[in-house]
């Protein structure tokens, strides 16, 4: 005889109102056995319902799906095992636990149960106790399941939020990106006697590294290359601020610039314009950033140049009998330490001579092994581009510098190229 169901509060799902207690199917051929198992689990506070076939327990399956199934293994038509096995293969939106009714003891029987889909047994004659503890333990698992579900589904939402974020965001710097190569508007210029061509290519979205030139006078010009630490937005924001203080349509805030008693601007010496620089930004910019410089000013009748590097890689010159020397004595970079001081050098450039301004992202680029390119490996680069010129030069650089990195550039890569074709004619 089957013994009470001794459970108080059982029915009802956690979190859940009496109204809404978990439901159970009972499925077996036999109706006393159905009326004896639905008697004692209405009493325990859940919902009922029965089928006298696997097929009818199906309909009702479809209808509503139960929490919970308690089915005969032995029966007409579908058995026991079928049943579960054909549950097992429809689409559900929560787990539903499943305990098989069986007379069969034999370890093999059990397994075959749990091969089609069983989660536990109970061995008829029911006992009270044995009932008792297999829907104890269901419920259990359901719980946990359904805790799952609910963080499952509560991570499904963040993680949608978040790439919807993630999408805005890369949205953003992507037109970020835009305006950022709009700070380098012109990419090559023709002087007559000589051209300067610039190369700017972020790693990221967005990158820390500026490039440009602006006319001094009618016989100057002014190039940069400018690399500020770190990566990303912030960085690029810097470079935006910088592009203000060395802006070419803007003499009259340009920084490398100063107005004469004459009306006309003539240049700062380099040195005087890192000092500048320095100071302003660490008075007015108030960031742990910092960049590094390389910035020359080029008589384009005399070929003479006066540069600066703070911090920068050694600008490069290819002479026009292939050889390259590199200038310079390194430099403290500027927004770092106050007070800090920098010095000129001059070089005079030969017709056929060009000056190349890069930043490190090119000479300590690695190959797959970690070993950076190097001074020596940038010269030889330059000598495989000695015959080209202009954009056509740093297209075949950016080329080789791919091949030796394996096609991927951990940093950004910019550089200034100027070639010099020999003195201007009617300067004033």
């Amino acid at each position: 005889m089957v013994q009470p169901l001794a459970i108080s509060d059982h029915g009802a799902r956690p979190g859940d109102s009496a109204a809404e207690p978990r439901r159970v199917l009972v499925v077996d051929d036999s109706r006393v056995q159905r009326k004896i198992l639905s008697t004692q689990l209405a009493r325990s506070g859940y919902a009922v319902t029965e089928a006298g076939s696997a097929e009818e327990a199906l309909r009702l399956f479809d209808r509503q799906p139960p929490d919970i199934v308690i089915s005969d293994w032995m029966m007409p038509g579908m058995t026991g095992i079928e049943f579960c096995q054909t549950l097992r293969g429809r689409a559900q939106e929560s787990y539903v636990y499943f305990i098989l009714l069986t007379s069969k003891t034999e370890s093999a029987e059990i397994a075959r149960g749990l091969d089609g889909g069983a989660d536990d047994f109970l061995t008829k004659p029911v006992s009270g106790d044995e009932l008792r503890a297999r829907i104890t333990a269901g419920e259990r698992i359901l719980r946990m399941e359904r805790e799952l579900t609910d963080k499952n589904r509560l991570l499904s939402s963040t993680l949608g939020e978040l790439q919807g974020l993630y999408d805005s965001v890369d949205r953003d710097l992507m037109e970020a990106k835009k305006l950022q190569q709009s700070l380098v508007r012109e990419r090559h210029r023709n002087f007559g006697n000589a051209e300067v061509s610039l190369l700017l290519r972020p790693s990221g979205h967005v990158g820390g590294d500026l490039v440009g030139f602006f006319p001094i006078n009618a016989r100057r010009v002014g190039f940069f290359s400018i690399d500020v630490s770190g990566h990303g937005i912030t960085s690029a924001l810097m470079t935006a601020r910088l592009a203000g203080y060395l802006s070419g349509n803007s003499p009259e805030q340009n920084m490398a610039l100063v107005l004469t008693e004459f009306g006309i601007y003539d240049a700062r010496e380099p040195s005087d314009l890192a000092e500048q620089l320095n100071r302003v930004v660490l008075k007015e910019m108030q960031t742990e950033n910092y960049f590094t410089l390389a910035y020359a000013d080029v008589d384009l009748v005399s070929g003479r140049a006066s540069l600066v590097q703070a911090g920068h890689p050694h600008p490069a010159v290819q002479r026009a009998d292939g050889t390259v020397d590199y200038l310079g004595s390194g430099g403290l970079p500027i927004g770092l330490i106050d007070g800090a001081a920098y010095e000129s050098f001059d070089v005079q450039l030969k017709p056929g001579d060009r000056l190349f301004l890069m930043s490190d992202g090119i000479t300590e680029a690695e190959d797959p092994d970690g070993t950076q390119l190097g001074e020596d490996g940038l010269t030889r680069i330059l000598g495989r581009c000695a015959d080209l010129r202009g954009t056509g030069f740093l297209e075949a650089l950016v080329w080789h510098l791919s091949d030796y990195a394996g096609g991927e550039f951990g940093d950004d890569v910019s550089g200034v190229f100027f070639e010099f074709h020999g003195p201007k004619e009617n300067a004033d």
